[in-house]
């Protein structure tokens, strides 16, 4: 079905699938440890939120692999696993925020909860403690998907 525009020309009706795949939200995550990344995937799900689309993922169990796709791909949202071995996560978003242009909002995966003060040292946007809790991940993910989101908007209106 078309549609008419004022202007006299033919314009499409929105393809869904076009709408949902450019809304995707892009999440890496990173942790040597196999059943960590499980964890969060399912925590998360696909849809961490009504307002934030579908979530696409990408693994990583070793730094090399992580910092050669950020530096080729876009993520939305970089989840890192503070306990990671040997590279943590803790030293790899502060790595990351310091290295990458636009670097992407971060989430850490603490330790435990008084740990909150590495998150910060790291630069990281926000951070989850073990044991993972999947209401507070998928709100964490969520909210850094919107900042990304709202930034990349607001990006698009100044450069017109």
């Amino acid at each position: 079905m078309s549609a008419t525009s004022s202007s006299g020309s033919l314009s499409a009706a929105p393809d869904p699938a076009a709408q949902e795949q450019s809304e995707r939200c892009v999440v890496a995550v990173y942790s040597d440890d196999r059943t960590t990344r499980e964890a969060v995937r399912r925590a998360v799900g696909r849809r961490p939120a009504a307002d934030v689309a579908l979530v696409e993922w990408h693994e990583f169990a070793t730094l090399p692999a992580l910092l050669r796709a950020v530096d080729t791909r876009r993520f939305d949202v970089l989840v890192l696993d503070g306990e990671a071995a040997p590279a943590g996560g803790l030293g790899v978003a502060r790595q990351l925020k310091d290295e990458i242009y636009d670097c992407p909002p971060v989430l850490v995966l603490t330790g435990r909860p008084q740990d909150a003060w590495l998150a910060a040292w790291s630069k990281a946007e926000a951070a989850v403690p073990h044991p993972l809790d999947p209401r507070a991940l998928a709100d964490a993910v969520a909210g850094l998907a919107r900042r990304r989101a709202g930034g990349r908007a607001a990006g698009a209106r100044s450069a017109t």
